[in-house]
């Protein structure tokens, strides 16, 4: 399958994200801090990566959660999954939260969210004045209509 070409700048010293695995979804994407960052319970702090990307149009960055560092230490990603557009040329940087009641820390180069590249479609609204009935109609919030 042939792989999508995407621009990156690295002014971390860590290395540019990758595919861990031939089945991974996702890359992971690594903190670019001096020092270490404390975390105490509750708190939230935006993390720098040192990359920045230029995705082609129709394409975003989604941000997610690492399974290992929520279930290791409690931290995850806010506004997950974060999404970068297209056309924003800024740094990554990842808000993380330390769900846990104990403090914790982040250091250089800890792995602390991954990365996906998807496809994006564009829609245009047709405004009517009804929708096609289906069997599960408005049930929502877990409710598939299926005992």
């Amino acid at each position: 399958m042939p792989k999508l070409l995407i621009k990156i700048i690295n002014e971390s010293d860590n290395s540019t994200p990758y595919y861990a695995t031939p089945g991974s979804a996702g890359m992971d994407i690594r903190a670019n801090i001096m020092e270490p960052l404390t975390f105490q319970p509750l708190q939230r702090k935006v993390v720098p990566t040192g990359l920045f990307i230029e995705l082609p149009d129709g394409y975003e960055a989604q941000l997610r959660p690492r399974s290992g560092l929520a279930d290791k230490q409690g931290i995850t990603c806010l506004n997950s999954p974060g999404t970068v557009d297209s056309d924003y040329r800024g740094e990554i940087k990842i808000i993380l939260i330390n769900l846990s009641d104990e403090e914790q820390v982040i250091k250089h180069g800890d792995r602390i969210a991954q990365m996906i590249i998807s496809k994006v479609e564009k829609v245009k609204w047709e405004n009517v004045q009804q929708l096609n009935e289906t069997q599960r109609g408005n049930g929502g919030f877990g409710h598939t209509g299926i005992n």
